[in-house]
């Protein structure tokens, strides 16, 4: 994958690692642009390639009951106003094959969920257009296994694809990641790792998803140390009442501090 191809990028001579931030779920026009305009200053001020994140919606819930979303085209359109105000590129997650074109229209780069990440169709049909792909590394898959994922891109005429791992399952409510997966996973495409979703505690009795958010630098320093290309990681002004994944986004007020020490890290390993 070539970074500088993605539209509106920058920073991507900085040497840092480029970052996916931003809500689980389009909540609203003000919250997508206030979250937007935090990351912006803050990555701006560290010199991070930096692509906005968010779900237009959440077609994997726990509960039948639980937030979706606030209607598909309304959230592609807000994501696609962040674009065009703060001139940055933007990444969402699709579900089935007709989202891929649909979300194409309005964001750079389609991201595959995890729980669908072996779906050849739908990644076939995220390849076709064009747009960078992004492909979680499913929960219950080796790292091995994902470079038949990157194939079916690249074999789809599309080399602009990269990997997440997101962690994987230990037990039934907790997650881990192996993080000697990262240079097996890099031979492959450029990996990222998501530092929230790999602290999430799923299957609770509640029916609603857990997280050790208090973990999340403990993770991304490891992360940097390994050397991979990109962070990813859920954030919110208010994460104890977003519609989604709140237990383990990071407080938008933590970011700063986050990134500073995780490029202070990063320089240094540079020198090695």
């Amino acid at each position: 994958m070539n970074l500088s191809l993605i539209p509106s990028i920058k920073h991507i001579n900085s040497g840092n690692f480029f970052l996916l931030a931003g809500p689980c779920s389009i909540e609203g026009e003000d919250m997508a642009l206030r979250i937007a305009e935090k990351v912006i200053t803050v990555t701006d001020k560290l010199d991070i390639p930096y692509i906005f994140k968010g779900s237009f919606k959440k077609a994997n819930r726990s509960r039948v009951d639980s937030f979706t979303g606030i209607g598909d085209e309304k959230a592609l359109k807000i994501l696609r106003k962040v674009s065009e105000t703060f001139d940055v590129p933007t990444v969402t997650d699709i579900h089935e094959v007709s989202d891929a074109e649909m979300a194409a229209a309005y964001v750079d780069v389609l991201q595959i969920p995890a729980f669908l990440v072996r779906q050849t169709d739908l990644v076939v049909a995220a390849a076709k257009t064009g747009k960078v792909v992004n492909l979680k590394k499913g929960q219950f898959m080796s790292p091995s296994a994902m470079k038949h994922a990157v194939q079916k891109v690249t074999d789809s005429g599309n080399n602009q694809v990269m990997i997440t791992d997101r962690g994987t399952m230990f037990g039934y409510q907790d997650m881990i990641v192996d993080f000697r997966g990262i240079p097996e996973m890099r031979e492959f495409a450029p990996t990222v790792l998501d530092i929230t979703h790999s602290l999430q505690q799923p299957n609770q009795t509640s029916g609603v998803t857990g997280g050790r958010p208090d973990m999340i630098e403990t993770i991304a320093r490891a992360g940097v140390v390994n050397n991979v290309d990109g962070l990813f990681l859920e954030t919110h002004f208010d994460p104890a009442n977003a519609k989604s994944d709140g237990a383990n986004m990071l407080h938008l007020d933590h970011l700063e501090k986050l990134l500073s020490n995780l490029v202070a890290i990063r320089k240094t390993i540079n020198t090695l």
